[in-house]
């Protein structure tokens, strides 16, 4: 009998397996570019590569409204769970795998109830040189956070903490947040409008188109200025 009725090769292929090749630039230097852009330019290249489905769900917000960072996911999965046993451990080798330059990005699923990022996991992951985090969940010492000034994105806060609640069920694998798929190495950026990802192979090509989109956007605003009508502009290749 034949074991693969359903041809799953190709599905396998394109949702499991992780691929951390090398970029065309380096990664700090990618972030830092997309750090001068905004996420509308970003998303609208993505549209025009027909990624329609790259903004993470719109509850996802900045702490603060200033805060605009990119990085390389590093994704954590995690689930309600009342139990302890081994939560510890599996954190701590989390935490020892994160790498420079990441993003954190932990999806908790539908969880309501937990905090699953605060004070000391600010604190731990600047240490070991991530850029941001991306929690779809809960957070907590909001004040503590802030004074630590670590760029990061959250869906709601509660004082309730983790343990007991929630558990860690894996890491540095894919995950998709809302309509969104995400694998490690993957792009995401964030600034006051929500997050977007950008997937690895295409993260320089859309930063080239980004910024030629940005630059396009001065040329704009100086037609507006000079008084061109609206008609006139789109005849010369502007839009709204």
């Amino acid at each position: 009998m034949n074991k693969n009725l359903m041809h799953l090769e190709d599905l396998t292929h394109f949702l499991d397996e992780v691929s951390f090749f090398p970029l065309e630039i380096p990664e700090e230097e990618l972030c830092e570019r997309y750090e001068r852009l905004y996420t509308g330019a970003v998303n609208d290249v993505l549209r025009e590569l027909t990624l329609m489905d790259q903004a993470l769900p719109i509850n996802i917000m900045p702490l603060k409204m200033e805060m605009c960072k990119a990085g390389i996911a590093y994704t954590i999965r995690s689930n309600p769970d009342p139990t302890v046993g081994g939560e510890m451990e599996i954190r701590a080798k989390m935490l020892d795998a994160m790498p420079r330059n990441c993003c954190v990005v932990w999806d908790a699923g539908d969880e309501v109830e937990a905090s699953h990022w605060g004070e000391v996991m600010t604190a731990s992951a600047k240490a070991r040189g991530a850029r941001m985090a991306v929690i779809n969940g809960g957070i907590r010492d909001t004040r503590q956070v802030l004074r630590q000034e670590f760029p990061l994105f959250y869906r709601y806060r509660t004082s309730n903490g983790s343990l007991g609640r929630t558990k860690i069920t894996g890491y540095n694998t894919p995950i998709r947040i809302g309509k969104t798929y995400i694998k490690p190495g993957d792009v995401i950026f964030g600034d006051v409008d929500g997050v977007v990802v950008i997937p690895r192979a295409l993260a320089y090509k859309v930063l080239l188109r980004a910024e030629e989109i940005k630059g396009n956007e001065k040329v704009m605003k100086q037609m507006v200025c000079e008084g061109f009508s609206a008609v006139e502009m789109v005849k010369n290749g502007g839009y709204f």
